[in-house]
């Protein structure tokens, strides 16, 4: 293998420090031969989005390169990125078509499988409406077919019932971002880090997870004028280890310490009160919110001590320049959408919003998770419009040329905690999963599993691998992935990138869009003159109905083609006549999306998730102006006590990503982390005799799991799991940390709550047996690697 660095050993590689405001190219490759040519495209391994090219040889993927001239990465790539594309010549791809007989997944052909789907689905309408039929995407799929699965689910079947895993990762960005400035899409820039005076991040172990962006932070410290860093997370993370502050509070406690710092900000005269008055509204109700958060308070509640409060503050009240970046220790937490809004307030209060500097990144969790939000494929409707709005509905139905009663606009759609709820109970009869490996991802996963193999539910599974849920579907489509299709994804910053088919799909996978596009046709989906609904056939004849969806709206798409995204970096939107070369800043003259004609939301109460209602989102019509929305701290639904004495927090690794599909199959990222663990303080090892590599049981009141201790670096009371493991590759024991998490979410993004649960723990039986059956595993593999050297 031929690399330019060694990014497993060096996650971040060497420095190339700012000069001024320029962030130096560095290149970053790894290929196994030479190739005979690049392809363009981009990393789906992360939010970040960076250019990158695939090297192909004889028809093979052999390598990738970042694209030096892509404002995102400018060259760089992460160790997922560099290692990850050799899970496309995996050999245990799915290459055809598999249905359930006698209880068995057997090989079928296209038409089969296809014919079995639609007779069922006509079935179920036939019997129970098509609110009997729900789709569970991912946050991995592309632009083209987020849209089309989006058309298809509400103009042609006319469902309520569709959403993404993205609502375990990034829902709470979307819902922070409708909440304070009107609609979806961040208001910044990854560019914001060339010249911040400030940076902030906030549950955002932004060193392991986006890589890259902490190369460009990392990069700015070296150099000339290094930013102040401020962290908040409960773990000593490679991030916290590198912050000027670090405020290590309490599971749960965002909102005490969020509020903390906007009292002293306020109380030390910090804010733009010219900017207050002309572009926002509800100071006044947050400055009493948070009037009842001295310090010395937030201190006893959240484990924060004062003087670090205190010189947090300082650093975020004086700042010229800020950037924010929020992920899933807030999102997957309790009050999570109320704690984001807080980050936003900040940059409210103190006018950091919409010029250079001055960024807001309310992280996605996944590559593509912008797209199905934009793109409808999580509930929502296309581009950002507002369900609630009539004239948007009818907007939609001219373009489809429907009728607006025929898409779903009757009641939210249906979020995803809710889906799974309603396949539990039977309403749904049908769920279609895309992308995802819910069996290891979601929360309390006896029960899902008991969901999946409920006899009256029919399970669809589109995936390029066997997973822990496709194992237990009626059906399995073996999909194209990353490399083997053509399709644009947009990133965090609003970059949009194109990546070109390199190669051809395994034996008959196919794309996630030609199977949504097959399955339209033969449902024989018709727009009002009796035309096929869907009247796209390529993923570039896609994109360009895209477009038109965008027109006049936030993420405008207009000034986009192929052909433009194919000449050199990604391009962020709004991309129009106005903006022809893109945009980096939204809301810079102050005003927000929040017209009532224009909004994508009504709103809801941060505290109980309650609507407003279209007569009331009138009333208060802030006709431009952003909301600041204050909230009180409400600890909790669950807590240590007695029997269940610790915290367990969960969260990922910087070797994977999701479920480890991929990542796991790559030699290099599965050996520097090849299994889960469970991280325990010095204090609590001791406190239950427990060394370093011995076996733990962690039990809470929904499960149990064995993981190997990893002591040290944490808050004592507190435990961590990181949640990538499951049992495709190992199942010699429980070790999926969701199987202790607990069936909760945030009232308005209707996130789960991963990131606190009750536990206890204790030194497992059986250590010998099983360091010993370890042993054994490692000598097996050692034997393997030198047979097959």
């Amino acid at each position: 293998m031929k690399q330019t660095r060694d990014s497993i050993e060096d996650i971040w590689g060497e420095r190339t420090p700012y000069y001024h405001t320029q962030w130096p190219v560095r290149v970053d490759e790894q290929i196994s031969e030479e190739p005979d040519h690049w392809v363009q495209s981009a990393c789906v391994l992360c939010s970040t989005g960076c250019g990158m090219d695939i090297g192909v040889k004889n028809g093979k993927i052999v390598g990738v390169r970042g694209r030096a001239v892509d404002a995102v990465n400018r060259g760089r790539l992460g160790p997922k990125g560099l290692h990850g594309w050799v899970a496309n010549e995996s050999k245990d791809r799915l290459t055809k078509p598999l249905i359930r007989k006698n209880g068995k997944l057997e090989e079928t052909t296209w038409e089969e499988a296809m014919n079995l789907i639609v007779e069922r689905s006509k079935e179920i309408i036939e019997k129970h409406t098509s609110l009997g039929i729900g789709f569970y995407t991912s946050g991995q799929l592309f632009l083209e077919e987020y849209y089309t699965l989006g058309v298809l689910g509400k103009a042609g079947l006319g469902t309520p019932h569709m959403d993404g895993n993205t609502r375990l990762c990034t829902a709470t960005s979307a819902a922070a971002l409708k909440v304070s400035f009107g609609s979806d899409g961040q208001p910044g820039s990854y560019t914001d880090l060339d010249s911040a005076e400030a940076i902030f991040h906030v549950g955002h172990n932004i060193a392991s997870q986006q890589t890259v962006l902490w190369m460009r932070i990392l990069d700015r410290l070296a150099g000339e004028n290094p930013p102040k860093l401020v962290v908040l997370d409960p773990r000593e993370t490679f991030t916290a280890q590198q912050a000027t502050v670090h405020l290590a509070p309490k599971l749960g406690t965002n909102i005490p310490v969020l509020n903390g710092l906007l009292y002293l900000i306020i109380q030390a005269g910090n804010i733009d009160t010219n900017f207050i008055q002309a572009s926002t509204v509800g100071f006044e109700e947050l400055k009493e919110i948070v009037s009842k958060w001295p310090p010395e308070r937030v201190a006893e509640v959240s484990g924060v001590p004062v003087d670090k409060l205190r010189a947090a503050a300082e650093i975020l009240g004086n700042t010229k320049t800020l950037v924010s970046t929020v992920l899933q220790g807030v999102y997957q937490s309790m009050q999570a959408t109320a704690a984001a809004v807080q980050v936003n307030n900040i940059h409210l209060i103190r006018g950091l919003i919409g010029k250079p500097g001055c960024g807001i990144y309310q992280m996605n969790g996944q590559p593509t998770a912008q797209n199905t939000r934009e793109c409808g494929a999580d509930g929502d409707l296309p581009a950002f419009r507002n369900w609630g709005n009539k004239e948007h509905v009818q907007q939609l139905a001219d373009l489809w040329n429907v009728d607006p009663d025929q898409i779903p606009h009757w009641s939210p759609p249906t979020h995803a905690m809710q889906i799974w709820r309603f396949a539990e109970t039977g309403s749904i009869k049908m769920l279609w999963i895309s992308g995802t490996n819910p069996a290891v991802s979601m929360p309390q996963l006896s029960r899902i599993r008991k969901i999946l193999e409920k006899k009256d539910l029919f399970v669809i599974v589109q995936d390029a691998f066997m997973t822990e849920t496709s194992i237990r579907a009626d059906v399995v489509l073996p999909a194209a992935i990353w490399g083997e299709k053509t399709g644009c994804f947009t990133n965090v910053d609003r970059t949009v990138h194109i990546s070109h088919k390199a190669i051809e799909p395994p034996g008959e996978a196919k794309s996630d869009l030609d199977i949504f596009l097959d399955y339209s046709r033969r449902m024989g989906f018709k727009d009002k003159d009796g035309n096929p609904l869907i009247k796209w056939n390529t993923p570039e004849e896609t994109f360009e109905a895209w477009k038109e969806c965008t027109r006049g709206r936030p993420c405008d798409y207009t000034g986009l083609s192929y052909a433009k995204l194919s000449q050199g970096s990604g391009i962020q939107w709004p991309c129009n006549e106005q903006f022809p070369d893109g945009t980096p800043h939204l809301y810079t003259n102050g005003k927000f999306n929040t017209d009532y004609d224009y909004c994508e939301t009504f709103g809801h109460d941060l505290v109980t998730g309650a609507a407003t209602t279209p007569k009331e989102y009138k009333a208060i019509d802030p006709k431009g102006k952003a909301f600041i929305k204050g909230v009180d701290y409400q600890p909790p639904h669950e807590v240590p006590d007695a029997e269940y004495p610790l915290w367990l927090t969960t969260g990922r690794l910087v070797y994977h990503f999701h479920t480890r599909t991929k990542t796991g199959r790559s030699k290099e990222l599965q050996a520097a982390a090849p299994d889960g663990f469970v991280q325990i303080s010095e204090e609590d090892a001791a406190k239950y005799g427990i060394a370093e590599g011995d076996m733990v049981e962690v039990t809470s009141r929904r499960g149990k799991v064995m993981e190997p201790a990893k002591i040290g670096d944490i808050e004592p009371g507190t435990l961590f799991i990181p949640f990538h493991y499951g049992y495709w590759d190992k199942s010699d024991r429980p070790r999926a940390a969701n199987e202790l998490t607990l069936t909760e979410w945030d009232p308005v993004s209707k996130q789960p709550h991963f990131k606190y649960s009750a536990v206890r723990i204790k030194k497992a039986d059986g250590n010998f047996f099983y360091k010993a059956a370890h042993a054994v595993e490692e000598v097996l593999e050692t034997v393997k690697e030198k047979l097959n050297s």
